[in-house]
């Protein structure tokens, strides 16, 4: 672009505003996703009854992953719809589907009391969370690199991943609170005739028409206005289809990152509960998990701006690789909350510097026209088949390996795996994907 047309193009007035007005609605989705989750056990009881506890918690960590599922459609629908018609207003419209399904599992009655409706209706919750989800990511992502100032750009992009564990940190803070102030053994006891489950989900509820006020006053990207043509969604559509293999190389980078994140926050109360770990401190080192990744995403965004992502990615990877089940056999061998701090720290410095790096490295190979939805598409993938089933694959594992409890770290090595491979092809010969398209062209 040449600077007279850069000059006929608003400008963003504030970064730091547009920043936090852009992750804003990124809370709130990583919030209710999250909350899921942490309280899998407790809505297992609630909506998926079953003849023993681990059947139960394997239904809900179903509904949990097929709710992900949904991501990689709403990458492609969501994704097209905001490559079209701009940042600010695609990203209003998953702030609108994240808060509806919120809403929805927040008020359903439990199975008790309407039968199976109950995890229909759940089901039907997480379906259109994880339909909004599939963008949200890749939208925010897209919108911080396109207002990022010239060679910070992965620190830039960080920041939608750090949001995320702000969401992270009050919803593990509200659960130790209720677990530790409010009286009864289980999150299904009630207080005021409302289960102590609920609570977290109805501040979500409450927080909404905040965040929306943060999000309508978001400001267009200057990249997206200065776009002298934007893509219908075919066009769309088949340029996402000319770079399938883009897509899959993204989401061959981006699998470690899910299945690390989910596996050190999400599964974080059920991996606690299988080591006979008291819940309450569980959710405090998953509380001090999310301080630690909000530190560690700029600083691999950061890192990898001065020194080039394939190294930091290549890096974490290998040492996530060879660190992962000796890590965890230590834990789980007489395991304590001194030891699950230790492991998840240092889980939480694979996630954060990586996550950081990896970021930036999808805007990067991906085409410009199209960002968001072969971003969103990539991103999805990993989230929805690998991260988001990593609480029930990291649950199957032990019960197929006969209580091995350091077996989860089997997928976590497949993550680091399938993370040094597409490094390897994307950044071979030196150049990016992009850098190589660009002197073709």
């Amino acid at each position: 672009m040449s600077q007279s047309s850069s000059s006929q193009v608003p400008q963003i007035k504030s970064r730091l505003g547009a920043i936090l007005r852009a992750t804003s609605g990124n809370f709130l989705e990583q919030f209710d996703f999250f909350l899921f989750g942490f309280y899998a056990q407790d809505i297992a009881k609630a909506f998926f009854p079953a003849q023993n506890e681990t059947a139960a918690l394997l239904n809900a960590y179903g509904v949990f992953w097929l709710g992900a599922l949904m991501r990689p459609v709403g990458a492609i629908v969501l994704g097209s719809y905001i490559d079209r018609i701009g940042r600010r207003q695609g990203l209003i419209v998953t702030l609108a589907l994240m808060a509806l399904g919120t809403v929805v599992i927040a008020f359903c009655p439990g199975y008790a009391a309407i039968g199976i409706a109950a995890p229909i209706i759940v089901l039907i919750g997480r379906l259109i969370q994880g339909f909004s989800a599939g963008v949200e990511l890749g939208g925010v992502s897209v919108y911080l690199s396109e207002i990022a100032t010239p060679g910070n750009r992965g620190f830039y992009t960080s920041f939608q991943s750090s949001s995320q564990q702000v969401a992270i940190f009050v919803a593990a803070i509200i659960g130790y609170l209720l677990r530790e102030v409010m009286p009864g053994d289980t999150f299904l006891d009630a207080i005021g005739g409302v289960a102590k489950w609920r609570i977290p989900f109805f501040v979500g509820c409450i927080i909404i028409p905040v965040i929306f006020m943060l999000r309508r006053s978001l400001e267009e990207t200057p990249a997206f206005l200065a776009m002298k043509k934007h893509p219908t969604p075919s066009e769309v559509f088949a340029s996402a289809i000319e770079n399938w293999r883009i897509v899959i190389l993204g989401m061959m980078i981006a699998v470690l990152t899910t299945t690390t994140f989910y596996f050190i926050t999400v599964y974080a109360p059920g991996f606690g509960k299988e080591l006979h770990l008291s819940a309450s401190g569980t959710l405090l080192v998953t509380l001090l998990v999310a301080v630690t990744n909000f530190i560690w995403n700029p600083v691999g965004g950061a890192l990898s701006d001065r020194i080039g992502r394939k190294p930091v990615l290549i890096a974490i990877a290998s040492l996530s690789f060879v660190t992962a089940y000796p890590a965890l056999s230590w834990l789980a061998h007489e395991p304590t909350l001194g030891k699950l701090l230790a492991v998840q720290m240092m889980f939480s410095f694979y996630f954060g510097v990586y996550s950081g790096t990896m970021l930036g490295c999808l805007v990067e190979i991906v085409p410009a026209h199209v960002r968001t939805t072969c971003f969103s598409i990539a991103f999805a993938l990993a989230a929805g088949i690998f991260g988001t089933s990593t609480p029930f694959v990291a649950t199957k594992l032990i019960s197929m390996t006969g209580g091995d409890k350091a077996s989860p770290a089997y997928w976590l090595m497949f993550g680091a795996a399938l993370g040094i491979i597409a490094a390897l092809i994307v950044y071979r010969g030196g150049q990016t994907i992009e850098q190589r398209e660009t002197v073709a062209a």
